[in-house]
């Protein structure tokens, strides 16, 4: 221990001034597990005079933080004190809503501790002031986490619908409802009839991007760019379906040959407008949404003039305002604004722009961009918009989630999302005094929450009556655009175990069965049992990562098998495989670091999605499963 730490934990301040005194710089040294620099132990060991004495006289800074991204405010909230918290927050601008890597705040520590002691429960009651809200009244960011990414959001009456990017993934475009802005139910999909979708062909990462939902004169319309491989003339085409339900179902697709992504609908007075980039485009289209009948004229380019997409029109006190996605969809992302007296411009930026970014590299949340505003009937305003959260300050694992930040209106009339802090970790709830859903530990089998990589062949999949799912095995391996016949359900959590009972009457030489975490064609790992070409049976855990496969090495069944229970368990980037017979474990394997699940982990194609979890098998009869459970931790 450091002469300067010591000083700390003994709360011996004459000894600390003589020892910076000697030594201004040693107030940086860190300590502990987590790499604590000294203040923050100060914030937690030491009386409010030491602090303050370090806070006003030395050389520490406030903007450090320890391994785990916490702050002074994270420890000082752990000390239980009240003179130090709202010292640091009053006089030193310290926010009790700040996350730490996995998103715990100063505010939510005094809560969990505030039963623990009177001076925990004073803090906790200090903060609950400051913020105006007790913790059981906030909602954590993000709202919709997993691969949920480019959201759209329309408010109907009291109910508000949801749609978000599915790429190649069937059915498309997942439509979700909520009455309350946080809690997401899937209730329909934009195309469920495999002739439409026309997915068979496209690689990983094509498919339908960033949708747009709208509602006008009775109607829901959505629309989204269909996006094919890069081997033809034609690389992007405007999808339009309809439908009186948000559910659906939704007419056949309609396609308008306007190149560029990301559209979005603009309903005025009974007439209907694309917005497509680059830049901001917009066009007028026919009455039933189903034909461009004007030429695209450029609104406005961007603010930051990079990358600009994402667009979206709001009419607001006589302004039409203008939204965009800029930046990239990695680090940059950002949204802004701009405006206009006139539909077709000139649009003037927003002098606050970009009005939600993350500005903090190390923050939890990242990426945070491509927004759409919301109104709720009391007239308040909200931003739906993408973020992810990389671990490892690199690796965002379970793809592009939806947040949630209020709007507020500057006196001159501009939309600052959350206050221009970034994006929130916990914030107030839109509708406190709803009922809370019952969270769910355990997710069973819920038909709308699965889907297969490209439509899956006809009779391919199909529930009976006891609650067993019965797929039949993909003609070709996972690592072919063929294999679509996988039953999928987005990984939510960081950490959860997954668990699959499968039966399999029989297997061919050379079929597989198993259970699998895939992101793509290029990029899965795979538990599976398999009839090997000399008759038996083995157990192996395959990984596949662009251009090369790894297979482990397995284990050889001494008998025959009908019914095996796979188990996943994931714990941020490993993932460890268990299949059992009974009380018996017969394999297990870990992949240690399964980065290539992940957008950032791989450089191969298109990669905007998520890492998902299910069953798989190829290359002989169907096989059953009983049993799929989602479990998070």
């Amino acid at each position: 221990m450091s002469p300067l730490l010591e000083a700390i934990e003994a709360d011996d301040l004459p000894r600390l001034k003589s020892l910076l005194t000697a030594s201004p710089s040693s107030i940086d040294e860190a300590a502990g597990p987590l790499h604590a620099p000294l203040a923050l132990i100060a914030a937690e060991k030491s009386s409010l005079s030491l602090l303050r004495y370090i806070v006003e006289y030395s050389r520490a800074s406030l903007d450090i933080f320890d391994d785990d991204h916490r702050n002074i405010l994270h420890y000082a909230a752990r000390s239980g004190d009240l003179g130090k918290c709202a010292y640091l927050t009053e006089r030193c601008g310290m926010d009790p809503l700040s996350g730490d890597r996995n998103l715990m705040t100063p505010y939510e520590i005094s809560f969990r501790l505030s039963s623990s002691s009177p001076s925990h429960r004073a803090v906790y009651e200090y903060f609950r002031e400051r913020i105006g809200a007790p913790f059981e009244d906030l909602y954590p960011n993000p709202i919709r986490t997993g691969f949920f990414p480019d959201p759209s959001v329309v408010a109907v009456g009291d109910d508000y619908y949801m749609v978000n990017s599915s790429f190649i993934f069937f059915p498309c475009i997942p439509v979700s409802h909520s009455r309350d802005l946080i809690h997401w139910e899937i209730i329909g999909y934009a195309v469920t009839d495999p002739e439409w979708a026309m997915l068979e062909e496209l690689e990983g990462g094509r498919g339908y991007w960033a949708p747009d939902i709208s509602y006008d004169g009775g109607t829901f319309y959505i629309t989204a760019t269909y996006r094919l491989n890069d081997t033809g003339p034609v690389l992007r085409r405007q999808m339009v379906v309809s439908s009186s339900r948000p559910e659906g179902p939704y007419s056949k697709p309609v396609f308008i040959e306007e190149d560029g992504i990301d559209p979005s609908i603009f309903h005025e007075d009974g007439r209907h407008y694309m917005l497509l980039n680059r830049g901001a485009r917009l066009f007028e289209l026919s009455k039933d949404c189903t034909r461009q009948i004007s030429e695209a004229r450029l609104l406005y380019y961007g603010s930051q003039k990079h990358a600009p997409e994402g667009s979206h029109l709001l009419k607001k006190d006589g302004w039409y305002y203008l939204f965009q996605a800029e930046g990239g969809t990695g680090p940059g992302h950002r949204i802004t604004v701009s405006r206009s007296r006139t539909l077709w411009g000139v649009y003037e930026p927003c002098p606050y722009n970009p009005i939600m970014r993350q500005t903090d590299s190390e923050a939890a949340i990242q990426r945070c961009g491509h927004g759409k505003p919301v109104r709720t009937p009391d007239g308040r305003w909200y931003m739906v918009y993408l973020c992810g959260r990389p671990l490892e300050s690199r690796y965002s694992i379970l793809g592009r989630e939806t947040a949630l930040d209020p709007i507020t209106w500057t006196p001159d009339g501009w939309p600052l999302v959350n206050d221009l802090k970034g994006p929130s970790v916990l914030q107030k709830k839109p509708f406190p005094l709803m009922k809370e859903e019952a969270k769910k530990d355990s997710l069973p089998l819920d038909p709308l929450e699965w889907v297969t990589p490209r439509a899956p062949e006809k009779g391919a999949l199909s529930w009976l009556e006891d609650g067993t799912v019965r797929l039949k095995s993909s003609p070709a391996p996972l690592s072919r655009m063929a294999a679509r016949n996988i039953f999928l359900k987005r990984q939510t959590r960081f950490d959860f175990t997954a668990r699959a009972l499968l039966e399999l009457p029989s297997l061919s030489p050379g079929q597989e069965a198993g259970l699998v975490c895939y992101y793509d064609e290029n990029s899965w790992a795979a538990c599976s049992l398999k009839r090997e070409e000399t008759g038996a049976l083995s157990l192996s855990v395959t990984e596949h990562a662009g251009y090369e496969t790894h297979c482990h090495p397995s284990a050889v069944l001494d008998e025959e098998v009908s019914r095996l229970l796979f188990a996943c368990v994931s714990s941020g980037l490993s993932r460890t495989f268990r299949v059992c017979a009974g009380e018996d474990l017969l394999y297990e394997w870990t992949c240690p670091s399964v980065t290539y699940l992940c957008d950032e982990g791989l450089r191969m194609g298109k990669r905007f999605t998520g890492a998902m979890i299910g069953v798989c098998g190829w290359g002989g009869e169907p096989f059953f499963y009983r049993l799929l459970s989602y479990e998070e931790s």
